[in-house]
């Protein structure tokens, strides 16, 4: 059945505030309800496509209940190692930013998130691997002020993007298209047969 005026009008908002200069990074995220808290954040801020660098863990099977099916609207890519993903997203403008607990992490208030950026969160217990960090353009830590120093990582990455989104709304970002037409058309048609 083809979707109603109504849903076809909601699939063109949402696609025409999509950032594809925001991307998130998880890397070895292994409880499935974080992977997808992580996806429904994602796709509330208009991210288009998260990176997955599993290279110790497997990604977990994502129930539609636990993701709102929000994993269906955002495109995935897969890399192996570190350098692949890192080198792949330098070829593409962004500069990478890993959440790292230290002294020569900035705060993620001091960022401009305006910028093409990719955010890299880690695994649940071992946090962003060293070689991530270090291979980083910029490590940032989120400010907190109790006895506990670390965030789950679902709620780290919304606290982010919320800033990014924050930044982005602020500098007229979601007021036009940031894809071009064509592209729009492409994934209005691929949207309309999920």
């Amino acid at each position: 059945m083809p979707p109603t005026e109504r849903r076809l009008e909601k699939f063109r908002r949402v696609l025409a505030s999509r950032q594809p200069s925001l991307t998130v990074v998880m890397e070895n995220i292994h409880d499935p309800h974080n992977v997808s808290a992580v996806f429904r954040s994602c796709d509330a801020v208009g991210v288009m496509r998260m990176e997955l660098l599993y290279t110790v863990e497997r990604f977990p099977r994502i129930g539609k209940k636990s993701s709102s099916s929000a994993n269906k609207w955002i495109e995935r890519r897969s890399h192996r190692t570190v350098d692949e993903c890192f080198s792949t997203l330098r070829s593409e403008g962004f500069r990478i930013c890993a959440t790292c607990l230290g002294a020569h992490s900035v705060s993620l208030y001091d960022l401009d998130l305006t910028q093409q950026v990719a955010l890299v969160f880690g695994n649940e217990h071992r946090g962003v691997s060293e070689e991530a960090a270090a291979a980083a353009d910029v490590k940032f830590q989120i400010p907190m002020a109790g006895m506990i120093q670390s965030l789950n990582v679902s709620v780290a990455a919304a606290v982010a993007l919320y800033e990014a989104m924050r930044q982005r709304l602020r500098a007229g970002m979601y007021e036009n298209p940031s894809l071009d037409e064509q592209c729009l058309s492409s994934l209005l048609e691929a949207w309309i047969g999920k």
